[in-house]
């Protein structure tokens, strides 16, 4: 849906568009300034183009509270597009700055339009899932404009069961996957008779001492600026000293074929190549107690099992289009750094991510063989991690990346061998029951980034019990991605035979 003119709106909707526009943003007295943007970030806007669109996105399920009327999902779409303060996360843009020497930074959208980035869809009859994720799959395919903030959310309704499904999609560059989940969470509630909660882009209720103190607190971050710079200056002093070997270790491990960081053993399959902009979507969700079972019969980790469900269900499909490579499948496994090592992966945006290639053992015919090989490859990931610190698992996982990055802006997929075959991530989500204002959330499944010679992105989010798989492809690459659903369901099932549960 095109932002509204303001001219076509009842005078109501006029008077709270322009009070919207008028009070939104920084405190009366907070200066407005541009921010530089993380390598890590950066990374993401360079590396997108038309065919290559840099967001994740989610798509969640809600039933209607009791006694929602015929209208409720008309309300949903009013009540989110209401919100007369953005949070900053979602009022910035990127921009080039010539102070910054061409490089990124963020600034804030002084224009910013709260109806052009919610919007309200319905789906076609007869309103299946079908036809629910044919529609996720073209507005994930679709670019974000840079000139504004870098999100949208879509209110959907028309499902033939009366459930009301949000999708919503944000730029790598602004979060990573936990920390899409972290701004998820802070706005639901496990009671369902809670109301007046805010939307996930509202920004947050202050003490009233603390914009009092707004600007005595950035007089004072301008003062202790030289210290916390010295002090930055010299901890980057004490990492770099230890890069050289760190680098070392990970060229070592990934000529070996060892797992680590970098991969230079991924062989050359069909979903290593050239994609287009357009998208296929499926999903699906099993229940975690299944995968629990498993691991605890075979001593592996619920994220073992599944990437032996992704592993086994990888090599049923590519048996079937005579593609199987005669290797094993190279994932890369993105691992989130934990509290003490980063604080960046938060509701404030940004990424705190490393990345582990695994090798998926789709060489394997036996699904036991599969996951033991995987469980293995993973704990020499993890060790390989746990001598580094945050710093250097970041930079080691900079360099992993950089082959899957550079090799499409080189045009040289197909030509050199992929660093990797595609990628499957896990990130957990809430374990209890959830609500939004009193609407019951029943499923969440989500959305990744496909790219050049990396045609297939599978991500997992486990809610209340299920593992929600979201596979998200390249339309032309990766044909008849739905019949993956049903390998996957196949594999889980292999699995528990092959472990006696």
């Amino acid at each position: 849906m095109e932002p509204l003119d303001i001219e076509t709106l009842p005078r109501k909707d006029q008077q709270r568009h322009v009070e919207h526009r008028r009070t939104q943003g920084h405190p009366e007295g907070a200066a407005r300034v541009a921010t530089p943007i993380d390598p890590t970030s950066t990374a993401f806007l360079v590396a997108e183009n038309r065919s290559m669109p840099m967001h994740v996105g989610g798509l969640q399920l809600f039933e209607r509270p009791e006694g929602a009327g015929t209208h409720y999902a008309a309300q949903l779409y009013e009540q989110l597009s209401a919100p007369q303060e953005i949070a900053p996360l979602f009022l910035k843009h990127p921009r080039r700055t010539l102070a910054g020497l061409g490089n990124y930074v963020w600034a804030e959208d002084e224009l910013f339009d709260i109806e052009h980035h919610v919007r309200h869809s319905a789906l076609p009859e007869p309103g299946r899932i079908r036809e629910l994720l044919d529609l996720c799959s073209r507005l994930h395919g679709t670019r974000m404009a840079r000139e504004r903030p870098l999100w949208e959310a879509h209110v959907i309704e028309g499902l033939n069961d009366g459930r009301i499904a949000l999708y919503t999609k944000v730029h790598h560059s602004l979060v990573d996957g936990v920390s899409s989940m972290r701004l998820l969470q802070s706005v639901l509630s496990s009671d369902p008779d809670e109301r007046d909660m805010p939307a996930p882009w509202a920004a947050r209720p202050r003490p009233a001492s603390t914009a009092l103190q707004t600007q005595a607190e950035a007089n004072r971050n301008l003062a202790d600026l030289p210290a916390k710079a010295y002090r930055t200056a010299l901890g980057l002093s004490f990492e770099a000293a230890g890069m050289p070997s760190a680098l070392l270790r990970t060229i070592n491990a990934g000529v070996r074929n060892e797992t680590s960081a970098l991969s230079l053993h991924a062989p050359r399959m069909l979903f290593n190549q050239s994609i287009t902009g357009s998208r296929r979507f499926a999903a699906q969700d099993w229940p975690v107690e299944r995968m629990r079972a498993i691991g605890k019969a075979t001593g592996t980790t619920i994220n073992d099992v599944v990437l032996a469900m992704c592993s086994g269900a990888m090599r049923s499909y590519l048996e079937e289009m005579g593609e199987l490579p005669d290797t094993s499948m190279v994932s890369m496994v993105p691992v989130g750094l934990n509290a003490k090592q980063a604080q960046t992966a938060s509701a404030e945006g940004g990424n705190a991510i490393g990345v582990v290639m695994v090798k998926l053992g789709t060489d394997l015919p036996d699904p036991a063989d599969r996951l033991k090989s995987i469980h293995r490859s993973m704990l020499e990931g993890k060790r390989a991690l746990s001598a580094m610190t945050s710093t250097q698992i970041l930079a080691m996982s900079a360099i992993g990346m950089a082959p899957a990055l550079l090799t499409p802006m080189l045009r040289m997929q197909g030509i050199v061998r992929p660093p990797f075959n595609l990628i499957i991530s896990n990130v957990p989500g809430p374990r209890s029951t959830q609500y939004f204002n009193g609407a019951k959330l029943v499923g969440m499944y989500p959305l990744s980034i496909p790219i050049h010679g990396m045609a297939l992105n599978i991500t997992c989010t486990s809610y209340n019990g299920q593992m929600g798989f979201g596979l998200t492809g390249c339309r032309r690459t990766v044909p008849h991605l739905q019949r993956l659903l049903t390998h996957l369901d196949d594999e889980l099932a292999a699995l528990e035979k092959a472990a006696g549960v």
